[in-house]
């Protein structure tokens, strides 16, 4: 008898009942009802996206707009993204350039990678936030009211010691943040998120795929799974690529 697996944290996409994670979904609530500034610290793929657009989608400001900037891939016009360009800067460029700060109006904006932003940048970002307002160099001031998640897989009282983050950018986040733990802190999940996602990629490719054999379980709970949740999602999607027949998922354990 198959049974549909659902969520067990009580918040959608959310997969997992350990009390790690319970910990990190209790911090989500309390600061989804709040407008302030969260950071989401975690490993590599142990899910701080999801987080961040679950926080976002079950805050206030869930019917506007929620922006992402991946901060280490676009440091050379990280500037110009934030904050826009006026009329004819930095190049001759006709119209205006609008920021991702301007387009998280009233939504989130979302920094991943934030340990990356420079100095310059950290103090310029809390300086407009703070003042709830963006200055153009031609005067105009543009009203903005985003509010900020950051993600970062590195420690931010080191990074502050290290002079790679300004004081004040973390006295921003001291009250606010969320621990993700890595998936090898919390293997009594990793039954439940393989059945969840072995459903979710069945019904992609229109399978009735519906048991794990123990063994192949087994191999999965003793994994030491360095790119946590999102590299047992990928492995479970090729594994349900790979199971040709049969309502039995056919898993490449050789490739662990």
């Amino acid at each position: 008898m198959s049974e549909e697996v659902r969520p067990k944290s009580g918040v959608e996409e959310i997969v997992g009942e350990s009390p790690a994670l319970r910990q990190a979904l209790a911090s989500l609530k309390r600061l989804a009802q709040s407008d302030a500034a969260v950071l989401i610290v975690g490993e590599r793929g142990s899910g701080k996206e999801l987080f961040a657009r679950v926080i976002h989608r079950t805050s206030a400001r869930r019917h506007n707009s929620f922006v992402k900037v991946q901060v280490a891939t676009a440091r050379e016009l990280l500037e110009s993204d934030l904050f826009g360009d006026q009329k004819g800067a930095p190049t001759d460029a006709p119209t205006g350039k609008i920021g991702t700060l301007e387009l998280a109006d009233k939504g989130t904006l979302f920094l991943h990678d934030v340990a990356q932003l420079p100095l310059h940048l950290q103090a310029k970002l809390i300086s407009v936030l703070n003042r709830g307002e963006i200055e153009r160099s031609d005067t105009r001031a543009i009203p903005v009211n985003a509010r900020l998640i950051a993600a970062t897989r590195h420690d931010f009282k080191e990074l502050v010691s290290k002079n790679r983050l300004h004081q004040d950018f973390y006295d921003q986040f001291k009250a606010s943040f969320i621990q993700l733990p890595p998936l090898r802190e919390r293997r009594e999940d990793i039954p439940l998120l393989t059945q969840y996602f072995m459903r979710k990629f069945a019904r992609r490719v229109n399978r009735k795929i519906e048991t794990v054999p123990s063994a192949t379980m087994d191999a999965l709970l003793d994994h030491s799974w360095p790119g946590n949740v999102a590299q047992l999602e990928n492995f479970i999607e090729r594994s349900v690529i790979l199971t040709t027949a049969g309502s039995e998922l056919q898993a490449p354990l050789d490739e662990l």
